[in-house]
């Protein structure tokens, strides 16, 4: 049975994968390895290495600072909410918007993590409408609250940046929120003093009147 991790040991996941992405950037920098040669480049047979290593490359490092605040508020809020989600969904996003990429975007190299964070803040937030305990309910108001304006993001606007990656990944976020809404059990319900009393007086009740 899968634990499901306090909101620290979340967070700690969601650092890693981020602590990944800057070794890889600051790799990139140092040894001048034009890294974004292995995004995606649509219908290019060697652009199908972008779909495993886009992800995880960017092009400066505020673009690669901006994901990383968003990786980790994200991340920790997929992990602590939805544990046993987390991995399908997390890959799910990661392969398949940069598939979708692959077959419709421009022909132009599209990289960086934009599209998984589109796809977490989409699957948070309409997971939360689906399910609607109050935990998910919480985390799609926070995340939607924080990260709302990236609804705007999934269409075009500047040039340089890949909208199309920002709109595969929100897709396959709601369509993972559908796939997976029942995948993670819904937390207890919350019971306070005052019920216990009320039925306990009603059990009173009861007894008085047989």
């Amino acid at each position: 049975m899968l634990m499901k991790p306090g909101f620290k040991q979340a967070a700690l996941i969601a650092a890693a994968f981020i602590a990944l992405l800057w070794v890889i950037e600051i790799l990139d920098r140092l040894l001048n390895l034009n890294l974004y040669q292995l995004g995606v480049y649509p219908r290019e047979p060697l652009g199908l290495f972008g779909i495993l290593y886009g992800p995880l490359i960017h092009g400066s490092w505020n673009h690669l600072l901006s994901n990383s605040f968003a990786l980790l508020i994200l991340g920790t809020a997929l992990v602590y909410g939805y544990p046993r989600s987390t991995l399908p969904v997390f890959l799910g996003i990661y392969f398949f918007s940069g598939i979708l990429t692959w077959l419709f975007a421009r022909q132009s190299w599209h990289f960086g993590a934009s599209g998984l964070t589109h796809g977490m803040m989409f699957f948070i937030f309409t997971i939360g409408i689906l399910r609607g305990d109050r935990l998910s309910t919480a985390l799609a108001m926070i995340v939607f609250f924080v990260y709302g304006g990236m609804v705007w993001s999934i269409f075009p606007q500047e040039p340089g940046i890949s909208y199309e990656g920002h709109f595969f990944g929100a897709i396959t976020g709601v369509l993972a929120a559908f796939l997976f809404r029942n995948h993670d059990p819904s937390p207890p319900a919350k019971e306070y003093p005052w019920e216990n009393e009320d039925l306990e007086d009603e059990n009173e009740t009861d007894n008085r009147d047989k």
